[in-house]
């Protein structure tokens, strides 16, 4: 969901694992945000460049089906559709409408890919022009463009009975980093850190043979405090906050988390959700549906499911944490 949740990726040792073994890193601006790839190179691998080149290859795919921010991208031409129009979509975007489609009914409609309007209309949106809370009418109006049911897929075509938009923002970047770590094991990259906008996911060791450990950030304006670390081996991570995206209006706040059932930002004490999967798009999927959820209803729903999920919740006296079953057995790594 994004870049605010993960601290930073723990150090190690620079010592090589053999005499060809080195560290290779690189990076770039991608989504509005950046990336970043760390792995160990041994001999017998593709030279550095041509594995950039394949990672830039798919996050410049990716963004040219998903992106929200450019008029050309296949989901903005849908979305500049009227009602009860078809578009012809590539099979990968299918693929994840379906999958918003099961995380909206999971949720009883609270997560929901279509609520770009009421992103819009509220100033957090891609063509927001201003932070500031709706009147009733223009809520009213707005919702009528929401809902994963006027969505269906006809063949390879995705079709819209209102005029709804769809945003993949709560799963584009985990859904890129999957494509990216499944690329790089095809390269024979088997011990790496891949990470976009802050999603990630990583598999093996360190050059030092330690473990990838993730620092979490407590969800804190002033500073960056770690809240947790985690050992990371073979699975996706992900963290979903509404600390860093608000606006305040009559002393209330407001952040640009968004409960499809109201068309209003979530206004309960759940401050941020990180998520542990096997999948980075999922991760990313759920930790914002968590979110989306609150304190209790997300808890109930991660233990249900055996998610793996980390709250951070405000209290009175700053910020409690809670932890599910399946979050502690995965957080050392991969399991057996």
């Amino acid at each position: 969901m994004g870049r605010w949740g993960i601290l930073l990726v723990l150090a190690g040792a620079l010592s090589a694992c053999g005499n060809d073994d080195a560290m290779e890193s690189f990076g770039g601006p991608t989504m509005g945000s950046t990336y970043s790839i760390k792995y160990v190179r041994h001999a017998g691998l593709p030279k550095p460049a041509l594995v950039q080149s394949e990672v830039e290859k798919i996050l410049a795919d990716v963004d040219r089906q998903l992106s929200t921010y450019r008029s050309d991208s296949d989901i903005e031409r849908f979305n500049q559709l009227p009602a009860n129009r078809c578009q012809q979509m590539p099979a990968s975007v299918l693929e994840l409408i379906r999958v918003g489609e099961q995380l909206s009914v999971q949720s009883d409609g609270s997560f929901d890919l279509t609520v770009e309007p009421l992103l819009n209309l509220w100033g957090f949106g891609p063509q927001a022009r201003e932070e500031k809370v709706p009147t009733a009418q223009a809520l009213s109006e707005t919702r009528q463009r929401v809902g994963h049911g006027h969505l269906r897929i006809e063949g390879d075509q995705l079709c819209k009975d209102a005029a709804v938009e769809v945003d993949f923002n709560s799963i584009a970047a985990g859904y890129a980093v999957d494509l990216i770590a499944a690329r790089l094991e095809a390269l024979g990259i088997h011990n790496y850190l891949a990470e976009a906008t802050g999603e990630l996911k990583a598999a093996g060791r360190k050059l030092d043979g330690s473990p990838w450990r993730i620092a979490l950030e407590e969800p804190r304006d002033d500073q960056q405090v770690a809240e947790r670390i985690v050992a990371i081996d073979g699975f996706g991570l992900s963290t979903s906050g509404d600390y860093r995206n608000y606006f305040k209006q009559d002393g209330q706040r407001y952040s640009h988390t968004f409960d499809a059932r109201t068309g209003a930002p979530v206004s309960h004490t759940l401050a941020s959700v990180t998520v542990i999967h096997p999948s980075a798009m999922l991760a990313d999927g759920l930790s914002t549906l968590l979110l989306i959820l609150g304190p209790e209803r997300g808890w109930d729903y991660a233990e249900k499911h055996d998610i793996g999920a980390f709250f951070v919740i405000r209290a009175d006296t700053g910020f409690v944490t809670r932890t599910s079953h399946a979050f502690e057995r995965l957080a050392g790594g991969k399991t057996e």
